[in-house]
């Protein structure tokens, strides 16, 4: 199943209501062929060879995938070349998919570069669905997102087939016997491999660093001075790490659904357990179910499905204990979601397990003739070459009692999770927490959403002030669902139009209710 970490609420909501990208306007075709490259006010890049940073982008229109059709005339893409190995700059190079729809409006600040999480979620894909979001910022600004190295369009990379994606889905994610941890094991380090058959020399070069630098290069020749940054869940980490790299470059910056970079790989599963198990009581009480005995119910129910999992309404698949958590997760990313939970949690009382692995395809990526998504392949890729620790079996049974008193329902998946998801993994990890200290920057405006499951809100004040002083300014939701902007806050987006139209910056603590 794909982790349970770093995501975005546009994602968890496409994937709720079945939809595929709206794709903009059909408005004139601005450009077929349009070529850009960076004006003279454009600070290069450091050490990059002058062929990749006085590159043209080459503009046209965007072609459909067989995850998207393609969306409206109003939509360029283009191809920016960048080093295979950031450490030789002057060797093999890999190509980045881009697209952008220009300013609106007469008044252009520059371009505002997107990214959506995962790690793995693709830019190119998403960015026309989150227009209508930012249609107050696309009159000053060039709306741009990419597919970062290793996703989609951008070298994307899968590790399994179809086949045994689907296989995959009997292994037990919270092994209760020695052949059942063995299998669990077994199948961690097959993914790997299969990542390494796929990805080839590309696997030790796709990591948060390796991208930061990408964007810096991509700042350049899109002819900006400076970086105007939206990252979401995952790309909060992201837009971290660049600003540390790169403080001089940080124009305005917005980090919303916030990663904790404090956190190492324990630290994040233990977060995930808390703001999992945070959002399902938020859901109870609205229900009017007492927290405490609903979250029973549904532990003694998955429990159940461990011994025997449900059928469902195909003929050749059941609801697993994996399935039905993965169904579970699913509806807690966004407070919309939630009725749909309430419907899914009842038919499978009734024996019925066919809504809540819905649900779970929906996360999953799966399509009804049976074909995955390839974002838990770059999730995986992309994690596992930043994160360092690999912790053992024995490690985690050790810390799984805290993981179940701290979440009863999604304690013992998110602890295993943690011995499972790098396991024997055949490239090392860089570092155990990312460093994002950046000293000199412009304020940068970090989100972050007290009911938040994925990204718990605890980790917007310490991004804050692993920035800086002076740097990270907090604006807190009182909300629920999977990041702020865009949710329904009156108040936030307020705040976040008003810092990036204008550049002022709401004071630090600020709080919207």
């Amino acid at each position: 199943m794909a982790r349970l970490v770093r995501w975005t609420a546009l994602t968890a909501a496409a994937a709720l209501l079945t939809a595929g990208c709206s794709g903009g306007s059909s408005g004139d075709d601005r450009g077929d062929g349009d070529r850009s490259s960076a004006g003279p006010s454009a600070a290069a890049p450091s050490g990059v060879p002058e062929a990749l940073a006085s590159q043209a982008l080459d503009w046209g229109r965007c072609k459909g995938t067989a995850d998207s059709p393609a969306p409206g005339d109003d939509w360029q893409c283009a191809t920016l070349k960048a080093p295979l190995d950031w450490s030789d700059p002057d060797g093999e190079t890999i190509g980045l998919a881009l697209i952008r729809a220009k300013a609106t409006g007469d008044d252009r600040i520059g371009s505002l570069l997107f990214n959506f999480g995962g790690p793995g979620g693709s830019g190119v894909s998403m960015m026309p669905s989150y227009a209508d979001t930012v249609s107050s910022l696309h009159k000053r600004y060039d709306l741009v997102s990419w597919d970062p190295r290793g996703v989609a369009a951008s070298e994307g990379v899968r590790c399994r087939s179809d086949e045994a994606m689907a296989d995959a889905e009997s292994v037990d994610s919270t092994p209760d016997t020695p052949a059942e941890e063995q299998a669990y094991l077994e199948d961690a380090a097959d993914f790997g491999k299969g990542c390494q058959k796929a990805a080839g020399k590309l696997m030790a070069h796709v990591s948060t660093t390796d991208t930061a630098r990408d964007m810096d290069l991509m700042r350049h020749v899109l002819g900006d001075e400076r970086m105007h940054y939206f990252g979401i869940s995952y790309g909060t980490e992201l837009g971290g790490v660049y600003a540390h790299l790169f403080p001089e470059h940080v124009g305005r910056v917005i980090l919303d659904a916030v990663v904790d970079p404090t956190a190492d790989t324990m630290g994040h599963a233990e977060n995930q357990a808390r703001g999992f198990q945070r959002a399902l009581d938020d859901y109870l009480e609205s229900t009017g179910q007492e927290p405490a005995q609903g979250s029973r119910k549904i532990a003694d129910l998955l429990e159940r499905l461990d011994a025997e999992p449900l059928p469902t309404s195909s003929p050749d698949r059941k609801l697993t204990q994996t399935l039905a958590l993965t169904g579970i997760v699913l509806p807690l990313y966004s407070e919309s979601g939630w009725p749909s939970l309430t419907s899914a949690l009842e038919a499978a009382e009734q024996g019925d397990g066919s809504e809540l692995l819905a649900l779970a395809d929906g996360y999953n990526e799966r399509d009804d003739s049976g074909r995955y998504g390839t974002t838990t392949h770059s999730q995986r890729l992309i994690s596992c070459l930043d994160d360092k620790q690999r912790p053992t079996l024995e490690e985690t049974k050790k810390l799984l009692p805290k993981f179940e008193e701290v979440s009863p329902v999604f304690g013992a998946f998110l602890g295993w999770d943690t011995a499972g998801w790098c396991h024997d993994w055949p490239v090392a990890g860089q570092h155990e927490t990312p460093e994002v200290s950046a000293p000199g920057a412009d304020p940068i405006l970090v989100v972050g959403n007290t009911g938040d499951p994925a990204t718990p809100y605890e980790g917007a004040r310490r991004m804050a002030d692993e920035l800086g002083k002076d740097v990270g300014v907090v604006l807190t939701w009182k909300g629920e669902g999977h990041g702020a902007y865009g949710s329904g806050s009156d108040c936030v987006d307020t705040a976040v139009d008003t810092y990036l139209l204008k550049g002022t910056v709401p004071e630090d603590g600020k709080v919207c209710s």
